[in-house]
């Protein structure tokens, strides 16, 4: 399957939104936690954009409401993908 390049750009400026306002936390201490074990700053930003991606389908598909909680635990449970 191809990479919708504009999709990922956009999720990563999810991500990036995120780490700069440090909301959540947790994404900085992701991010920060995968580096130190070796993942690079790309793949680190695909695996979160994975647990973002989750929570959209959600809100898009099914009419959820953002669950944060949710976001929250599969990004500490990352590098295991989400399937939450």
């Amino acid at each position: 399957m191809e990479t919708n390049g504009k999709l990922r750009d956009q999720i990563f400026e999810i991500i990036n939104n995120q780490l700069r306002d440090n909301d959540p936390p947790e994404t900085k201490t992701t991010l920060d936690r995968l580096l130190e074990q070796g993942y690079d700053d790309f793949l680190i930003k695909q695996m979160i954009g994975q647990c973002i991606v989750v929570e959209l389908f959600d809100v898009i598909k099914h009419g959820k409401s953002y669950n944060n909680e949710r976001y929250i635990k599969n990004l500490i449970a990352l590098p295991k993908e989400p399937f939450d």
